[in-house]
């Protein structure tokens, strides 16, 4: 594990804690993050965003992973499944290079957010209504996919500590399995 540089996505549905779950795992580590490009793109837009602003936002997410893939532990609040999953729901399709991507560009290990927070308005959001829903594309996504993922539950510090238990038994297996 010592030259492995091992990337963890945290992922989900809308306010399901990514972003709260991704800072706290990389300061518990001690090692950088990867914000969700989304929300600072979409901040710079001054109409609503269109189809391909998404093919901008899969881009900058994945370039900004880019950017810190060196390191030998990096979290990622969200990935391009997130953004397939958007871009079918709002426009019933997902630009080819995200789907290209996304068979190339994948984590050893997904931590799935559940919906069983409560939702927290914010105006970049717009699902509050079927979260359980669009968890089930992500499962489906990920099965469909063959991706070593986990349902990460739980309110407060036990949602952070179910989460980073199953990073804890993750890690340790990969240096069991350097031995």
């Amino acid at each position: 594990m010592q030259n492995k540089h091992i990337r963890i996505a945290i992922t989900g549905p809308e306010s399901t804690g990514k972003s709260y779950i991704s800072q706290k795992l990389a300061q518990y580590f001690q090692v950088s993050w990867v914000k969700e490009y989304a929300r600072e793109y979409i901040e710079t837009l001054q109409s609503p965003y269109q189809e391909e602003d998404l093919w901008h936002i899969a881009e900058g997410q994945v370039k900004n992973e880019q950017l810190l893939a060196t390191q030998n532990l990096l979290f990622c609040d969200t990935e391009l499944t997130v953004i397939d999953i958007w871009s079918q729901e709002k426009f019933g399709r997902t630009h080819l290079w995200i789907q290209e991507q996304m068979k190339k560009h994948t984590y050893d290990l997904y931590l799935l957010m559940d919906t069983d927070l409560s939702w927290q308005s914010d105006p970049q959001r717009e699902n509050p209504d079927d979260r359980e829903r669009l968890l089930s594309l992500y499962i489906k996504s990920f099965e469909k996919r063959n991706l070593n993922y986990y349902l990460i539950s739980g309110f407060g510090d036990r949602r952070f500590n179910n989460a980073l238990i199953v990073v804890k038994k993750f890690l340790a297996n990969l240096k069991e399995s350097d031995k």
